[in-house]
């Protein structure tokens, strides 16, 4: 362009956008702003709705443009993707103007990602233009032919019929064209092939439908009793869309509200008109346009999510190591605003709403619980720093009650949006906080003794300062109203000082705390032979290393525990010779009681259990182990068959049985690392403990490893308990890859009870069936029927009954195993207890 050109061109707009401004200042200069917020209240919820309903038909209508586009372009797209672009790109062309370059960016954006060129796309964007000036020449000219200058545009009759006749000759000239020219046009280097007439008739179709649709947006949100018909409205606002177009302004932004305005003036009450115009723009323009951008924004995130993962695993590996102290930093802050929330008034237009929604007592109970919580979160704090597996969780758990209790309590949503950010903030780091000690084993520090007072402290006096101006009186404790913020902040704040008290309090006269450690190089080394010639073979799991020692001053007994809570548990019976072991169990449990804890004795069998009755504990049937006898144990006959057909076809397939011993397990660490770490995502579950173990090379290096192979390919093991005596043999850990058959595990099984029979031990642990063998009788113990209730209906959370059938099928002799404790109140903190050690830490219990 010239000089001259690029002068006007940039002047135009902006001598449109200058008159534009004029003559809306020159319209509303004669009314206040309370005649407009009156004129935009007069826009009912109905009519909004209505202009809704109808700008979703408009939009899904838009969708046909690309639809038409692509098939002239001689290009095949699912809907569901033609639909998501041509959505995007129209909000997007709406609001930002141009709509060719903003529109068509956007489409070579998602287009590209399906296999169009830039080419192609720029062919579509022109097919969708001459679609949208078709049906602009349809409309205005209908329009004027069939309103005259009757309307609301300024013509008269004569000149709006020529004007609408001269639009309607040029789309006939259009069809004429379409359906005589079928040789491609050559448009500045470029060829254009005019669509077939038929395409041509659904352009028109499409395109007049728009428009129509788009001006009944506006029409709606008119006063019904405005006298303006909907084929005029659609005159105007299509002379009002060239005029915003012209001006080159993003969404024709104040030109197209210029001309509606002075148009609509005559029939409609200005300030009416304008508040039409602020709830068009809304409903058509923004609403619209924020959906497109949240949904552009999630394709983009979709398109780069593995860029993504690992921006995330990089971010998250560089604040892991400080998100200990980040938590309990926000754990404290968390609990400060709580507590301050608590001391000071709500605010009196939330009151108001929350009157009609909640009922006064729950409004008490959550301003009560509210500050409580913020003072649990005060002491979790210690917890997090010292990276607590309990602490974390109930942080967590914390923090949305919190959130919960701030809407309740005064509709403090800010409050509540913080505080689900920061448990939102800490979800990811859950395994920052791995260990499984109790909350309170050390006694907290003066300075966090200090700052936990502090808070307490400035939040009772905020409390005091914020209703100095309410007179004091003995009936203020009693009056429960929706307006009594002072009456809820005393008995908040007696609730919270009396909970630091005995928090307190209970800190000072808790007992030391057991100081249990890992077993040393040496303790094992002293208890092997005593493993080695135990007559079971659960004696193994002292040899895992997560379990303290205790042995006996002679070194001819010992027994495996752990302590969570008040919970000192062992690990099934001493290993020993009975006076001894009965001498060790003794120790143990004064030892426990020493400080203030309960023993109690896990898995133990039916040998033992006067030595236990005699130690004042109580028996709990916990379900029944099974031991298949090797001697004779054999494949022939009816009642094994499934087994002696299953471990034929394996080894048929090309599957194989191995037993390496000890000192040939080093070099088969990665191998089995592999298997194991497949294993453990196939079935979204992490390693337990206590009474299970889990991959260590230490570990697995006690003893021997049975391999199962397919055509010379490691497929799966299991490590192996054999201790010298032959008394007993068994498996603890086994692991396949995923994938492998359904008779894997039966193959390994049936192979590995026929080589111990080979190696002369007596009897094969196939492990515990729980809650199996319980009495359902109705004067059995509670505990007896509410197992029976669990084996029967617990399969939603675990396979009780499947897992009894399944040992079923090696013909087993079954025997009891029992939990020895402490009856009465101590029952359930030893039973969570036990599940704690097992589960590895609190989250595991609730976690697979």
């Amino acid at each position: 362009m010239s000089k001259v050109q690029r002068i006007l061109t940039t002047a135009l707009p902006l001598l449109l956008l200058g008159v534009a401004a004029y003559v809306l200042h020159r319209e509303l200069s004669h009314y206040r702003r309370e005649d407009v917020s009156a004129g935009l209240a007069a826009v009912t919820a109905g009519r909004i709705l209505l202009a809704l309903a109808v700008t979703v038909v408009n939009y899904a209508a838009l969708t046909l443009y690309d639809v038409l586009a692509l098939g002239h372009a001689g290009h095949r797209i699912p809907y569901a993707r033609v639909g998501f672009t041509s959505f995007v790109g129209y909000a997007f062309g709406h609001n930002l103007g141009a709509s060719f370059l903003s529109g068509g960016s956007v489409r070579y954006r998602l287009y590209s990602a399906w296999g169009l060129t830039a080419l192609d796309v720029a062919r579509v964007s022109a097919f969708n233009a001459l679609t949208f000036w078709l049906g602009l020449a349809a409309v205005t000219g209908t329009s004027l032919l069939v309103e005259g200058g009757g309307g609301v545009l300024p013509l008269s009759t004569p000149v709006a019929h020529v004007v609408g006749v001269a639009l309607w000759l040029l789309l006939a000239g259009y069809f004429v064209a379409c359906a005589a020219v079928r040789r491609p046009l050559r448009v500045r280097g470029l060829e254009w092939t005019l669509p077939t007439p038929a395409r041509a008739l659904a352009q028109l179709g499409v395109s007049c439908g728009d428009w129509v649709l788009a001006a009944s947006v506006l029409w709606v949100l008119l006063p019904p009793d405005s006298g303006v018909s909907l084929p005029s409205l659609t005159a105007l606002f299509a002379l009002a869309q060239l005029a915003g177009i012209a001006s080159q302004v993003p969404a024709g932004l104040g030109v197209f509200e210029t001309v509606m305005l002075s148009a609509l003036t005559p029939h409609v009450p200005a300030p009416q008109v304008v508040g039409v115009l602020l709830v068009y723009r809304l409903v058509y323009y923004l609403m619209p346009f924020t959906v497109a951008a949240l949904l552009l924004a999630g394709n983009e995130v979709l398109l780069r999510r593995h860029h993504l993962t690992r921006l995330a695993k990089a971010v998250h590996g560089s604040v892991a190591p400080v998100m200990p102290w980040a938590a309990s930093a926000v754990a404290f802050l968390a609990g400060t605003v709580l507590l301050f929330s608590g001391a000071t008034p709500a605010v009196a237009g939330r009151l108001a709403v929350l009157r009609r929604l909640v009922p006064l007592p729950l409004l008490e109970v959550s301003h009560l619980l509210g500050s409580l919580v913020g003072l649990s979160l005060l002491l979790l704090a210690r917890g997090l720093q010292r990276r607590l597996d309990a602490a974390y969780v109930l942080t967590q758990v914390l923090l949305v009650a919190g959130a919960v209790f701030s809407v309740v309590k005064g509709v403090d949503y800010e409050e509540a949006t913080l505080l689900l950010l920061l448990a939102a903030a800490l979800a990811p780091f859950h395994q920052q906080f791995y260990r499984h000690t109790s909350l309170f084993a050390e006694a907290f520090s003066p300075g966090w003794l200090l700052a936990t007072v502090a808070v307490v402290g400035a939040s009772v006096w905020l409390g005091f300062f914020s209703y100095q101006h309410v007179e004091y009186s003995h009936d203020l404790w009693w009056r429960f109203t929706f307006s009594g913020d002072a009456p809820r902040f005393l008995r908040a704040s007696v609730g919270v000082l009396g909970a630091t008290v005995v928090v307190g309090l209970a800190a000072l006269l808790r007992p030391a705390g057991p100081r249990t450690h890992p077993p040393t190089t040496e303790e094992l080394r002293r208890i092997r032979p005593l493993v080695a010639h135990a007559p079971e073979s659960m004696a193994s799991l002292a040899l895992v290393g997560d379990k303290s020692l205790l042995l006996n001053d002679a070194g001819n007994a010992f027994l495996m525990y752990g302590v969570s809570g008040r919970a000192w548990v062992s690990m099934g019976d001493p290993v020993g010779p009975p006076d001894s072991a009965t001498e060790l169990a003794w120790r143990f449990r004064e030892l426990a009681d020493r400080h203030h804890g309960w023993a109690c004795f896990y898995q133990v069998g039916p040998g033992a259990l006067p030595r236990y009755l005699d130690l004042g504990l109580t028996l709990l049937k916990l379900g029944e182990e099974a031991t298949v006898p090797l001697p004779d144990f054999n494949l022939e006959g009816p009642e094994r068959r499934n087994l002696r057909h299953g471990l034929r076809r394996m080894e048929r397939e090309g599957w194989t049985f191995e037993v390496k011993p000890p000192d040939a397990v080093p070099e088969l660490l990665p191998r089995l690392r592999a298997i194991s770490d497949e294993w453990l995502a196939e079935k979204h579950t992490r390693e337990k403990g206590f009474s299970l173990g889990f991959f260590s090379p230490r570990y697995l290096e006690q003893g021997p490893v049975a391999l199962v192979c397919r055509d010379g390919v490691l497929t799966g093991f299991a490590n192996v308990w054999a201790p010298d005596t032959k008394e007993e043999l068994s498996v603890d850990l086994m692991r396949y890859r995923p994938g492998s058959p359904h008779g894997a595990m039966d193959f390994l099984f049936t192979s590995l009870m026929l080589w111990g029979r080979q190696q002369g031990f007596r009897r094969f642990n196939l492990g515990m069936a729980p809650f199996s063998g319980f009495e359902e009788r109705a004067l059995a113990p509670v505990w007896n029927r509410l197992g029976a209730l669990v084996f029967r209906h617990g399969e939603h959370f675990y396979n009780f009954q499947g897992l009894r059938q399944y040992k079923e099928k090696f013909r087993p002799d079954w025997a009891p195993r029992y939990l020895a404790s402490p009856g009465g109140l101590a029952l359930p903190g030893v039973l969570t207890g036990v599940a704690t050690l097992v589960s590895r830490g609190l989250g595991g219990v609730v976690a697979r």
